[in-house]
């Protein structure tokens, strides 16, 4: 299969862990990504720099990026941190952070409560971040927020997308997120908002980031896939869901989008039995019952001792 290779950016440190309500320690958020780690994961979001009243999640943001495994040639994981503002690119940058995610959402509503910033305020910021992390070698990525639907206006044009993405590719971001952030998009949607985009950009501009509040995070993907989509976000177990975005549900399930990806011929270098341990550890630190739609199959595999090889 011609450019069979997928990208999977790991997210559930961050936006998997951010919403939960039971307080999680640094060292079980640490044992989480060691597992990812050893599951041969090389993009995680570790992390934002959040206001801690905001989202108490994140509060050890410092912690966990000291705790992180450091890199050398056996560990080459790129890990990345969510910045809301200038304040937390300067603590992402004084903590060597290579990579940076930042956020512009759809509309006024959306940003206010994400950001307590209107539209045009936060892409004034973004503008900012993007040319200072320019100067210093820092990569960046761009997601836009609420890109199928904003969760206080409902559902928003691909010609708005695709005027966000022309806006901040052209201040210089390296990467773009087109983000179900609500679960309410679909796969038509997904074509139509790419079938724009990819006029003007290339595909390796973009990355998707999909919630699957209504099950259709899969099929999503899968249309993606179909535009040439070759980078994406999911989150361990399924994990997740926005503070600020009322009735969001946890994002794809890595375990999920991994199998669908490994048996219809993509690679993704994932270690899928060894993912199948993240996920076990996710259940742990949360004391919560976790998983994607595979895990009943995998369950009856592992009960009859056969092997999860795809």
């Amino acid at each position: 299969m011609q450019n069979s290779f997928v990208e999977i950016n790991e997210v559930g440190l961050r936006d998997g862990l951010q919403n939960q309500s039971r307080p999680i320690s640094t060292a079980d958020k640490l044992k989480l990504a060691e597992k990812l780690i050893q599951a041969d994961i090389k993009f995680i979001e570790a992390t934002s720099f959040v206001h801690p009243k905001a989202v108490p999640q994140m509060a050890d943001a410092l912690a966990v990026l000291a705790g992180l495994p450091a890199l050398t040639p056996e560990n080459d994981v790129l890990y990345t941190a969510l910045v809301p503002n200038m304040k937390g690119y300067e603590n992402a940058l004084a903590n060597k952070v290579k990579s940076i995610a930042i956020v512009l959402a759809t509309t006024d509503s959306f940003n206010e409560k994400n950001l307590n910033m209107s539209l045009a305020k936060t892409r004034q910021v973004c503008a900012e971040l993007i040319s200072t992390a320019k100067k210093d070698g820092i990569k960046v990525r761009t997601y836009i927020s609420g890109a199928c639907a904003c969760p206080y206006d409902g559902k928003q044009e691909a010609t708005l997308v695709k005027s966000l993405v022309d806006e901040m590719l052209s201040f210089g971001s390296d990467e773009i997120s087109i983000a179900d952030t609500t679960g309410a998009g679909s796969p038509a949607q997904i074509h139509e908002i790419f079938s724009l985009l990819l006029k003007d950009h290339p595909v390796e501009k973009f990355n998707v980031h999909f919630h699957d509040t209504r099950g259709q995070a899969l099929a999503m993907s899968w249309a993606a896939l179909r535009m040439g989509l070759r980078k994406f976000d999911s989150s361990i177990a399924g994990l997740g869901g926005c503070p600020f975005a009322p009735g969001a549900k946890g994002n794809v399930a890595t375990e999920d989008l991994v199998y669908m990806l490994h048996s219809s011929g993509f690679k993704t270098g994932i270690d899928f039995e060894k993912l199948i341990e993240a996920v076990a550890m996710a259940e742990t630190i949360t004391q919560s019952k976790l998983g994607g739609k595979i895990m009943s199959w995998v369950k009856t595999q592992q009960e009859k001792g056969r092997s999860l090889g795809i």
